[in-house]
């Protein structure tokens, strides 16, 4: 039996989902994908998973997108990253924070 690949999806062990830190990544080039940006981050320790952002009626990449890695190997890619350029632009790289609640617009 095979090792199943963990390549860009999460693990099944509990613990491990606890540990991951999601990573804001901005100011991507529309052109820039998963197999790059997850290339860009690999230094950096283990890429848990890389989640582009679209235009739900497009289709059209919106420039930003999160990857998930561990704690101490997502402070280095965020440390090493953030004003990074790639593709002629300035990285935008965080610790990704919870979505607020939309106003309300009524």
């Amino acid at each position: 039996m095979g090792k199943a690949s963990s390549r860009k999806s999460t693990s099944l062990n509990p613990l491990e989902s606890h540990m991951a830190t999601s990573i804001y990544v901005g100011n991507l080039s529309w052109s820039a994908t998963q197999d790059g940006v997850e290339a860009l981050f690999k230094p950096y320790g283990d890429v848990l998973s890389v989640n582009l952002i679209s235009d739900r009626e497009t289709g059209r990449a919106r420039g930003f997108g999160f990857v998930e890695m561990d704690e101490s190997s997502a402070l280095n890619a965020i440390s090493a990253l953030d004003g990074k350029e790639v593709d002629g632009r300035a990285l935008r790289v965080n610790k990704a924070e919870p979505k607020k609640p939309a106003a309300r617009r009524w």
